[in-house]
């Protein structure tokens, strides 16, 4: 089991920068796929972005596509989301998750498929 933990969350204005990192413990980092989805207040989790095991392979949703990008160092045991261009419509709670490669029917942005989430973290843009 893995347990996740995100930081680098705060307040910043349009168009500007934020980092989130995702720390994991207690597995073995490089067998999952990992994520990030979000948050608004009285929605669904949405997706958002994630990275394969090996970081080869990249998805992101159409709202966040070019402006964010995911990367991980399987080193570190962590996961990042660099934001960039932010907007006051990002503002959300940012979630980590994994999903293990051997679940097999992985799908990238399918919340159901994940196996692991962090406690979340709150990102909000102001305008």
């Amino acid at each position: 089991q893995v347990h996740l933990v995100e930081s680098g969350g705060g307040l910043v204005q349009a168009g500007g920068s934020l980092r989130l990192s995702c720390g994991a413990s207690g597995g073995t980092f490089s067998s999952y796929h990992m994520a990030w989805f979000r948050q608004f207040p009285g929605k669904e989790r949405e997706f958002v972005a994630a990275i394969t095991w090996s970081g080869y392979q990249t998805y992101y949703s159409d709202s966040v596509k070019g402006r964010f990008t995911i990367s991980r160092d399987n080193v570190k045991n962590t996961v990042y989301l660099q934001m960039n261009s932010l907007k006051p419509e990002d503002t959300a709670v940012y979630y980590c998750a994994a999903a293990y490669i051997s679940r097999g029917s992985w799908y990238y942005s399918d919340r159901d498929k994940y196996d692991f989430w962090g406690q979340g973290i709150q990102v909000t843009v102001s305008s």
